[in-house]
C-alpha cells in the first residue's frame, strides 16, 4: 500500500486545539455578561458547539500544519475561513431547528467578532514571542544542505534573508569537487555526501535537507540508506526548478502523492461558482448605472462614422475555445480574419470618437454583456486577437496557459502597466507573466483589489491607441 505524504505539524498543535475548543464557550460567557443576558442551556449547547465546530473546521482547512514559515497573512485567512465555516454550521443548524429566536443577536454579534478576534490574536502573540526568542538565538535548529547547486542555493537564502524562522544553516555537502573548500554566499562547503554520515553521528547539525537533483536518484537512494541509522531530521527538496514547478500543488489520489504541475484556484468547483457568482451580480449591477451611457456613446458612434455600433471580434476564451467579443466599434475597419494588425500611435484607421473610447477603455463596455453570456469574466487576462494568438504561442512557453480561466474585461497585468499596444515580445512576455501570477493566486480578495485598482487607474492609459 502507498502511503499518503503527511502534512506536516505545529509542534504547539496540541496547545491550539485546545484553546481553540475553550476560547468560543469562554467568549461567549464574557458576551453574555456584556449584555446581562442570563445564561441557559441553549447558550451552553452553542458555545460547546462553536467550539468543536471550529476544530474540526480548522482541521480541515490546514491551520494545524506547521506554520513556522508561513506568513502571518495566511494564517489569518485560514482562521476566518475557519471561523466563517464554523458559523455556516451553525446557522444552517438553528434553521433547520427554528431556534434562532432564543438567542440575542447582540450577544451573537459580538460573540462572533471577539472570538475571532481573540483566535488571531493569541495565535500573534505566540508567534510574536517565538520570532524574538529565535532572533536572540533560542529555539534554533542546526540545518546541512545536500547538493549547493540551484535548488540548495535558493533554500539557503530563503532562511537566512528570514532569521525568525529559527534555522541556521552551517553549510552545504557537494561531490563537486571544484567546490572543495570554497564558500557560497559566505557558507562553507563542508565535505562530500560520503562525510555526511560521520557529521551526522558526531551532531553537527539537527537537520539535513537533500537538495540534490533528479538525476542524482541512485545516490540519494544511497544517501537515504546510510541515514537510517542515524537520528537526525532529513528532509527532502524536490528540484522544482528542473520543470518550472514553482507553482505546483500536491494532491493525492487514494494516498497517491500528485503534482498539479499546470493548475489554478478556479478548478475547484466552489471557486468556479463564488467567481461565477460575483460575475453575475457585479455586472448586471453595472450594467444597470451604465446604462446611459452606453446609449449616449451609441449614439455618438452612430451619428459620426459609418459602420455598426458594436465589433464583434473571434477570441479564444476558456480552455481556448473560440468566443465572440464585443466592443464598441472605434475604427474604420474591422479585422477579424488571419491577420490582425495592433492599433498603434496615430494609426489612421482609429475614428476621431474612437480614440477617445480606446485611450478610457469606454470602448470595452459592452463586454459586460460577455460577461452575463458566460464567455467572459470581470477580472481575468485579456483576450487577444485569434491571430495574435496563433503567433505568440509559439514564441512565448506557457502562453496558452492564460486559457485555463475565462478572459476577463480587466486584469492583474492591466493594473500594473501592461496594457495597450505589445510592441515587443518583451512586452508581452511581460503581460503573459502577470497573467500567470493572477491564475496561480486567484481569490476574491484579488479580485475586489484589481476591481477597486482598475476604477482608480485602470480605465486611461497613455498606451492604449
Amino acid at each position: 500500500m502507498i502511503e499518503s505524504i503527511k502534512p506536516d505539524q505545529s509542534g504547539f498543535v496540541w496547545i491550539h486545539r485546545v484553546t481553540d475548543l475553550i476560547l468560543p464557550f469562554l467568549i461567549l460567557s464574557l458576551s453574555l455578561l456584556l449584555y446581562e443576558v442570563p445564561w441557559h442551556d441553549r447558550y451552553i449547547v452553542l458555545g460547546m458547539l462553536g467550539g468543536l465546530i471550529f476544530v474540526t473546521a480548522a482541521q480541515m482547512v490546514g491551520i494545524y500544519q506547521n506554520w513556522r514559515g508561513r506568513p502571518i497573512f495566511n494564517s489569518i485567512q485560514l482562521i476566518i475561513k475557519a471561523w466563517i465555516i464554523t458559523w455556516a454550521f451553525l446557522i444552517i443548524l438553528a434553521f433547520l431547528l427554528k431556534d434562532s429566536e432564543n438567542f440575542s443577536r447582540g450577544v451573537l454579534l459580538i460573540w462572533a467578532t471577539l472570538t475571532l478576534v481573540s483566535l488571531i490574536g493569541y495565535r500573534f502573540l505566540i508567534r510574536i514571542a517565538l520570532i524574538y526568542f529565535r532572533t536572540k538565538g533560542f529555539n534554533n535548529r542546526k540545518i546541512a544542505i545536500v547538493g549547493a547547486g540551484k535548488v540548495g542555493q535558493h533554500l539557503a537564502q530563503v532562511v537566512n534573508s528570514n532569521p525568525w524562522l529559527g534555522y541556521q544553516i552551517i553549510g552545504f555537502y557537494d561531490d563537486n569537487p571544484n567546490l572543495t573548500n570554497q564558500k557560497i554566499d559566505n557558507l562553507p562547503i563542508l565535505g562530500t555526501s560520503s562525510e555526511i554520515f560521520k557529521a551526522s553521528q558526531q551532531g553537527r547539525f539537527d537537520e539535513l535537507y537533500i537538495c540534490l537533483p533528479l538525476r542524482a536518484e541512485s545516490r540519494i537512494k544511497q544517501l537515504l540508506n546510510q541515514l537510517t541509522d542515524s537520528a537526525i531530521i532529513v528532509k527532502f527538496i524536490p528540484d522544482l526548478f528542473t520543470f518550472d514547478l514553482m507553482h505546483a500543488k500536491w494532491t493525492d489520489l487514494k494516498g497517491i502523492p500528485i503534482v498539479s504541475v499546470f493548475d489554478t484556484p478556479l478548478s475547484s468547483t466552489t471557486a468556479r461558482i463564488l467567481k461565477r457568482s460575483e460575475d453575475v451580480i457585479l455586472s448586471f449591477i453595472i450594467l444597470i448605472l451604465i446604462s446611459p451611457v452606453l446609449l449616449s456613446i451609441a449614439i455618438t458612434i452612430k451619428l459620426t462614422s459609418t459602420g455598426p455600433i458594436i465589433f464583434k471580434q473571434k477570441r479564444y476564451g476558456l480552455n481556448g475555445e473560440e468566443i465572440k467579443v464585443y466592443k464598441f466599434r472605434s475604427m474604420t475597419t474591422q479585422d477579424n480574419g488571419p491577420v490582425v494588425n495592433q492599433a498603434t500611435k496615430n494609426d489612421i484607421r482609429i475614428t476621431p470618437l474612437g480614440g477617445f473610447l480606446r485611450r478610457t477603455s469606454l470602448d470595452e463596455l459592452p463586454q459586460f454583456i460577455n460577461v452575463l453570456q458566460g464567455k467572459m469574466s470581470i477580472v481575468g487576462p485579456r483576450p487577444h486577437a485569434i491571430a495574435h494568438n496563433e503567433e505568440y504561442r509559439q514564441l512565448i512557453p506557457k502562453y496558452m496557459q492564460r486559457h485555463l480561466v475565462k478572459p476577463g474585461i480587466t486584469g492583474w497585468a492591466q493594473i500594473n502597466g501592461w496594457r495597450g499596444e505589445t510592441d515587443t515580445l518583451e512586452k508581452m512576455e511581460k503581460r503573459v507573466e502577470y497573467d500567470l501570477h493572477y491564475i496561480n493566486n486567484w481569490s476574491l480578495w484579488l479580485d475586489t483589489k484589481i476591481i477597486v485598482l482598475t476604477v482608480f487607474k485602470g480605465f486611461i492609459n497613455k498606451n492604449a491607441y
